[in-house]
């Protein structure tokens, strides 16, 4: 004798689970650029490269389908002609760095005045199929020229020092060094989701900095300045 359906209150009751009226929605995957595509070799020297540039990413297809960064940030494409050679993005900075503020002699007030007037270089990638002698300095040092202006037009301040991270057991940081950056100590190894702060968590790394106005730990440190940057 075949079960009669289960009823609450004299109403019917569905046991079955209701259809889904929409698909699941998958990620896209990132889209390839025509640039990114393995190339011929470029070598040689800086010298060699007649017209170095740097093209400001504006959208999601230039940035290979990649979600735009939380925040204030910008990203360069390197050329010299038609040929991509590298990438480079910036974006805010680390919010606690102890080092870092004791180079520029900040307070836990003036830092939270004045922590987005640093900017973080947290992309630097030359293609691998370019081996072009002093390549490297010469970008960082366009990139620390050009940087103030773009922010400006973008976020309405003008940051006043850069910051980056090189992980000590893949890098030296030669070109850094080369573009007139400071090494002013390293990380402690905590990650951002260290809540104990008794051991390390994440990989050590060096820290550079590079002043982008020679005023700047007067600015970084002056209460009167408007918090938030020069605009």
């Amino acid at each position: 004798m075949p079960r009669r359906p289960a009823t609450h209150g004299g109403a019917r009751r569905d046991l079955a689970a209701p259809v889904p009226t929409r698909a699941p929605v998958r990620p896209r995957p990132p889209r390839r650029m025509a640039a990114g595509e393995p190339q011929a070799p470029i070598t040689g020297s800086r010298g060699d490269l007649q017209d170095l540039r740097l093209v400001t990413v504006t959208s999601r297809a230039e940035s290979g389908g990649r979600t735009q960064p939380a925040g204030a940030q910008w990203r360069y494409l390197a050329y010299d002609g038609d040929r991509v050679l590298a990438a480079l993005g910036f974006g805010a900075a680390a919010w606690r760095l102890a080092v870092r503020e004791r180079y520029i002699g900040w307070t836990d007030a003036e830092r939270q005045a004045h922590l987005r007037e640093v900017v973080q270089n947290r992309r630097f990638m030359v293609l691998p199929w370019v081996a072009v002698r002093g390549l490297a300095s010469a970008l960082l040092g366009l990139a620390a020229r050009r940087l103030p202006a773009d922010w400006l037009e973008r976020a309405g301040y003008s940051p006043v020092l850069l910051e980056t991270f090189v992980e000590c057991d893949r890098f030296a940081g030669t070109c850094l060094r080369a573009a007139n950056w400071t090494r002013i100590g390293e990380t402690v190894g905590r990650g951002k989701r260290d809540r104990i702060h008794n051991r390390p968590t994440t990989s050590f790394k060096l820290i550079w900095v590079h002043p982008l106005d020679p005023r700047f730990r007067e600015l970084l440190c002056a209460p009167d300045h408007p918090a938030g940057g020069r605009s």
